[in-house]
C-alpha cells in the first residue's frame, strides 16, 4: 500500500512540474498528464477499502518539530478514506471534465497547479491526525480556492468572490486554531486520536473550544450566517465549482464536525449549535435556491442546503455518545450513518450538476433561466443527467438520495419522538418545509431549462449538444447514482460502516447497524416524502408561469452586512492613517523612538530590569575620557552646524573617536574596519552634498524643538540603562561552554571568528536568497509582456 504522506505530497510535486510540461509538451493538453495523478491516487487509495472494511487503521508518523509534538501523523480510516476516495474520484472527473470544457487559449497550467494544490491541501486535512498539521493544510484549501475563485482575475466579480471567501474562510481558520490551544492545554496532546481519550468535559476551555472548532468548520461548510461566500464562488470556472462543491473545500467542515464528534459530541451544547445550525442553513439555502435566476447560483444555495442537511445528521447522532452504548443508541447512530450516506450522495449528483450547467452555459452562453427552455431536443443526454442527478437531490426514487433522504426523515422524527429535547417537534416540521423548496427548486432545474418553448433569440449560441468528452464524467457520476440506489449495502459495508466506527469508538456497532433498504414500509418518513412531492408540485404548478420567484433581496442581509463592514474598515482605516501618515521624516522618527521610550522603558519600570553594578568594571582611563569629552562635544556641535559640511566634518570626528577607542580596548581589526567605514561614508557625504542646494535655516516651532529634544534625552537615556543593565544582567547561563574547543571545531583562534564563520554565514546566505528571490520578481515584471485586452476589462 502506498504511503498517505507520500500520496499527500504527490498533488503537491506534480504542481511544481506542471508550467514547465506545459511549455515543453505544448501538442499534448496538460489535463491529460494532470488526470495521471487524482487517479493514481484513487487506486492507490481503494486498495485500503479491504483492510478498512475489516475495521483496520493505519498510523504513520515523521518527526517533524519533536519539542513542541508536532509531527507529520496520518492517519487512515474508514472517516477519512471516505473523503479521500471522493476527493481523488471526483478530482479525476472534474479533470476530465475540464480538459473539453476549458479553451486552449486559457492559462491551463496556472488553472491545474491550482487545482493540484487544492487537492493535495485537502487530502492533507483529511489524513492529518495532528492538529497543527491539519491546520497547516485547511489553510492551503483556503489559499489555493481563492487562486481557483479568482482565476478569470480580469473579471470584478471573481476578485471579489475570491476575497470574500478568503476573508471569511481565513477568519473561521483563525477560531479553529485557537480552538486547537484549547483543546492542547486541556488534553496536552496534538494528536487527534490521543485527544478523543484524554478530553476533559468539565475543563473550563471546554465550551470555548467547542465554540470555536465550530465557528471554523461552518465557515468553510458555507453555514448559516458564513454561508455568504459560497453564491460568489460561482465566479469561478464550472470545473472547479463542481469540485469545490461536490468534494472538497465545503465537505471540510464536514469532515471536521464528524472527526470531532468524539472529542465533543457528549455535549449538548455540541448537539444543539450543530444540529440547529444545519436545520437554519437547510431552511434557508433551499429558500434562496428557488428565487434564483441563474442556474449556478441556484445550484450554489443548493449546496448550502444540502450541507445544512448533512451537519444537522451529524448533530443528531450526537445524541449516542450522550445516552452511551446502550440500545437506544442505534437509533441516532444511524443519522450519523445518514450523513455519511448522503454526504457520498450528494458529491455524485452534485457534481453531475454542476457539470450540466457548465454543458448548457458552454453550449448556448447563458445560465439565466428566463431565457432557458426547450433544450431536450437539443441536448437530450445532458436532459437525462440533469433528469437523474435533479430528481436524487429532490429525494426521489430509483437514485439514491432517496435513501439517504428517508434516512434523514427517520431521524428527525426520532427526534421529535424523544423526551429529552423540548424543540424536538420542530426538528420535522423545519426539514420537510425544507425538503418541499429543495424539490421546488429541483423541478426548476428540470422544466424550466430543457421543457417549455424554446428561446433561439435570446441565445448567445445555438443549442446543441455536447462534445462526448464533456458527457463522459457527468455520466459516470449518473451512473454511480443509480448504482448505489440498486446496491446500496455495498457502500454501506465497505465504507459507510467502518467511517460510523471512526465517528463512535466508544460504542461497539457490531450488530446495531441497520442494512440499507430500499423499502422501509410505510412509515412516518415516507409519508412525509408523498406530502413533500404533492406540495411541491403544487407549488411549481403555481409558479411555473414566472420565470422565477426572484425578487431584489433585502438591505438588511449578511451580505450588505459583509460589504458595509468592509467599507466602513477602509473608511475609517484611511480617516486614521491619515491621523499620524503626515510625509514629514521627522513625526515618523518620533513615532519609532517614542515606541522604543514606552516599549523597553515600561520594561524597565514593571520589571526591575534596569539594576546595575559597576563596582566589577575596569576604571575609566585619562584617554578614555578624553576621548569621550571629545565625542560630547562634536555631537552637540552638530546640533548647531550652519552648514552641511561642518555637520558631515562633525560626524567623522564621532566615528574615527570611536575608532580610536576600539585601539584602546585592543581590538585592531574593529578599528581598521570602522576606519574604513567611516572614511568612505564620509566621502560619499561630501559628494552626495556638493549637489544639493544651500541648507536654509530651519523655523520650527518651539513645541516642536522642545519634542524633539525630551524624546532625544530619553532615548539617550534608554540606550544607556539597556548598555548598563545587559553588562551587568545574569538572566540566562553563559553560552560561552559551546565556543570552548571552537579552534577545533570551527577553525577559529577566537569567539568572534567563531561567531562569524558559523552563524554569520547563514545568515548572509538567507540574505542573498532573499535578494536574489527579489532579483527574480524584478526581472519578471521587466519581461513581462501586458495582456493586450479590453482597457476596461478589469472592471468586466
Amino acid at each position: 500500500m502506498v504511503s498517505i504522506q507520500l500520496a499527500i505530497m504527490i498533488p503537491f510535486l506534480a504542481a511544481i512540474f506542471i508550467p514547465f510540461l506545459y511549455k515543453k509538451l505544448p501538442r499534448i493538453h496538460i489535463g491529460w498528464l494532470v488526470m495521471i495523478v487524482p487517479a493514481a491516487l484513487f487506486i492507490a487509495l481503494a486498495s485500503f477499502i479491504p483492510s478498512i472494511a475489516e475495521g483496520r487503521t493505519f498510523l504513520h508518523t515523521v518527526q517533524w518539530i519533536p519539542s513542541y509534538g508536532i509531527h507529520f501523523t496520518t492517519y487512515v480510516d474508514g472517516l477519512s478514506i471516505i473523503f479521500g476516495l471522493l476527493i481523488t474520484g471526483i478530482g479525476s472527473l472534474v479533470i476530465l471534465y475540464s480538459i473539453y470544457y476549458l479553451s486552449a487559449k486559457e492559462s491551463l497550467h496556472h488553472f491545474y497547479t491550482y487545482l493540484l494544490l487544492f487537492m493535495g491541501a485537502m487530502l492533507g486535512v483529511i489524513f492529518s491526525d495532528n492538529l497543527m498539521v491539519l491546520y497547516v493544510f485547511w489553510e492551503l484549501t483556503s489559499i489555493s480556492s481563492f487562486l481557483l475563485i479568482a482565476f478569470w482575475y480580469h473579471r470584478k466579480k471573481s476578485r471579489y468572490g475570491a476575497q470574500k471567501a478568503l476573508l471569511i474562510t481565513f477568519g473561521g481558520g483563525m477560531a479553529m486554531l485557537t480552538s486547537f490551544f484549547m483543546i492542547y492545554f486541556i488534553t496536552g496532546t496534538m494528536s487527534v486520536r490521543e485527544i478523543i481519550s484524554s478530553i476533559d468535559m468539565n475543563h473550563a476551555l471546554f465550551i470555548p473550544a467547542l465554540v470555536l472548532l465550530l465557528i471554523g468548520a461552518f465557515t468553510k461548510s458555507a453555514q448559516y450566517p458564513f454561508h455568504i461566500w459560497l453564491p460568489d464562488a460561482m465566479e469561478a470556472p464550472t470545473p472547479v465549482s463542481a469540485y469545490l462543491h461536490s468534494a472538497t473545500m465545503v465537505k471540510a467542515g464536514i469532515y471536521l464536525v464528524a472527526r470531532f464528534t468524539p472529542v465533543f459530541g457528549s455535549s449538548e451544547v455540541w448537539f444543539w449549535l450543530v444540529s440547529s445550525i444545519g436545520l437554519i442553513t437547510l431552511f434557508w439555502g433551499s429558500f434562496n435556491a428557488v428565487r434564483q435566476i441563474d442556474l449556478k447560483a441556484l445550484l450554489a444555495y443548493s449546496t448550502i442546503s444540502q450541507l445544512g442537511l448533512i451537519m444537522s445528521l451529524f448533530g443528531i447522532g450526537s445524541i449516542a455518545l450522550q445516552l452511551g452504548a446502550n440500545e437506544n443508541s442505534i437509533i441516532f447512530t444511524q443519522a450519523s450513518f445518514a450523513a455519511l450516506f448522503h454526504l457520498v450522495n450528494h458529491s455524485t449528483f452534485k457534481g453531475a450538476l454542476f457539470m450540466v450547467v457548465g454543458i448548457v452555459d458552454h453550449g448556448v452562453g447563458t445560465r439565466d433561466i428566463r431565457r432557458l427552455g426547450g433544450l431536450m431536443a437539443f441536448m437530450p443526454i445532458t436532459f437525462t443527467i440533469a433528469l437523474i442527478g435533479s430528481f436524487s437531490m429532490a429525494g426521489l426514487p430509483p437514485f439514491n438520495g432517496f435513501l439517504s433522504k428517508e434516512m434523514f426523515f427517520e431521524a428527525v422524527v426520532n427526534v421529535s419522538k424523544s423526551d429529552v429535547f423540548s424543540f424536538g417537534p420542530l426538528f420535522p416540521v423545519i426539514a420537510w418545509i425544507a425538503s418541499v423548496l429543495t424539490f421546488v427548486y429541483c423541478m426548476i432545474i428540470v422544466f424550466k431549462t430543457f421543457f417549455g418553448p424554446y428561446q433561439p433569440e435570446k441565445l448567445e449560441h445555438k443549442a446543441h449538444e455536447a462534445k462526448i468528452g464533456m458527457l463522459i464524467s457527468p455520466i459516470i457520476l449518473s451512473f454511480f447514482i443509480i448504482g448505489i440506489f440498486i446496491f446500496p449495502n455495498i457502500l454501506g459495508d465497505s465504507l459507510l460502516r467502518p467511517g460510523l466506527a471512526s465517528i463512535f469508538p466508544s460504542i461497539p456497532l457490531d450488530g446495531m447497524t441497520k442494512p440499507i433498504s430500499l423499502w422501509h414500509g410505510f412509515n412516518p418518513a415516507l409519508y412525509m416524502t408523498i406530502g413533500v412531492v404533492v406540495v411541491g408540485i403544487v407549488i411549481f404548478t403555481i409558479v411555473r408561469r414566472r420565470k422565477s420567484l426572484y425578487f431584489p433581496p433585502s438591505k438588511w442581509t449578511f451580505d450588505q452586512l459583509y460589504n458595509s463592514t468592509l467599507e466602513q474598515m477602509e473608511v475609517r482605516g484611511f480617516k486614521i492613517t491619515s491621523l499620524y501618515m503626515t510625509g514629514s521624516l521627522r513625526d515618523y522618527l518620533v513615532y519609532i523612538y517614542l515606541f522604543l521610550i514606552v516599549s523597553v522603558g515600561g520594561i524597565f519600570l514593571f520589571t526591575g530590569a534596569n539594576t546595575f553594578d559597576l563596582s566589577h568594571n575596569a576604571p575609566i582611563s585619562l584617554y578614555e575620557t578624553l576621548i569621550v569629552f571629545a565625542m560630547l562635544t562634536a555631537g552637540i556641535a552638530i546640533i548647531f552646524a550652519k552648514s552641511r559640511i561642518t555637520a558631515i566634518l562633525l560626524n567623522g570626528v564621532l566615528g574615527l573617536s570611536i575608532a580610536l577607542l576600539f585601539v584602546l580596548f585592543r581590538a585592531p581589526d574593529l578599528a581598521l574596519t570602522q576606519l574604513v567605514v567611516e572614511t568612505v561614508t564620509t566621502a560619499l557625504f561630501l559628494l552626495c552634498f556638493y549637489f544639493l542646494p544651500k541648507k536654509e535655516k530651519e523655523d520650527s516651532p518651539r513645541r516642536t524643538k522642545n519634542i524633539n529634544l525630551i524624546v532625544s534625552i530619553l532615548v539617550g537615556i534608554i540606550f544607556v540603562l539597556v548598555a548598563l543593565s545587559v553588562q551587568s544582567g545574569k538572566l540566562f547561563e553563559t553560552i560561552s561552554s559551546y565556543f570552548e574547543n571552537a579552534y577545533e571545531l570551527a577553525g577559529a583562534n577566537n569567539i568572534v571568528n567563531a561567531i562569524l564563520g558559523d552563524f554569520r554565514a547563514f545568515d548572509t546566505m538567507l540574505e542573498v536568497i532573499v535578494l536574489f528571490i527579489g532579483g527574480i520578481g524584478v526581472y519578471t515584471l521587466i519581461k513581462l509582456k501586458a495582456r493586450k485586452e479590453d482597457e476596461n476589462i478589469e472592471n468586466q
